[in-house]
């Protein structure tokens, strides 16, 4: 499963020109289900999403979560998340989950915030959408659900150089 999480004032979806689901401050979450994801990917994505703390703290530091503001979240399907464009000039879509199985995914991801005690507004699954925010920052944060057995994705975990890039990058030494 796949996010793009904006930290947001506010924003807002409509379809046909009626708004849908409309948030003010918190986040708004575009979410992608891959083909082999499954409920545990979705319920993942609800708890990693509900306690990420990406809002400033009274020292300006990210160290509080959507609860600790009384924020709110929006959650937007969007397979376009898996475009694989690498080959060629048009993407394929081929690793994103067909919609009859996409469908319950993002949906207990939105039913999982919800459980967590944060207000969640969703879009219309398979609608076309027009999608309005201001991103606060901005911050904008890429969340994977940990990567399936034979996926190449690389992590900081599996990618030996990236510990050393992170530490540099902290101390202002990145090359």
């Amino acid at each position: 499963m796949r996010a793009i999480v904006q930290r947001v004032s506010e924003a807002a979806v409509r379809t046909d020109g009626e708004v849908v689901g409309q948030i003010d401050k918190g986040l708004l979450v575009l979410v992608a289900a891959h083909q082999r994801d499954t409920m545990a990917d979705a319920a993942w994505m609800a708890e990693k999403l509900a306690g990420l703390r990406i809002f400033e703290d009274g020292s300006g530091k990210m160290n509080l979560g959507l609860r600790d503001v009384g924020g709110e979240a929006l959650v937007i399907s969007q397979f376009t998340l898996y475009g694989d464009a690498r080959k060629g000039r048009r993407p394929n879509f081929m690793a994103a989950a067909p919609p009859e199985a996409a469908a319950p995914l993002v949906e207990q991801v939105a039913a999982g915030l919800r459980a967590s005690g944060i207000r969640t507004a969703t879009g219309r699954f398979g609608a076309h959408m027009a999608v309005s925010l201001v991103n606060e920052g901005p911050v904008t944060i890429v969340l994977d659900s940990p990567t399936v057995p034979g996926d190449s994705v690389p992590t900081a975990s599996t990618t030996p150089a990236a510990p050393a890039a992170i530490a540099g990058r902290a101390r202002g030494t990145e090359g």
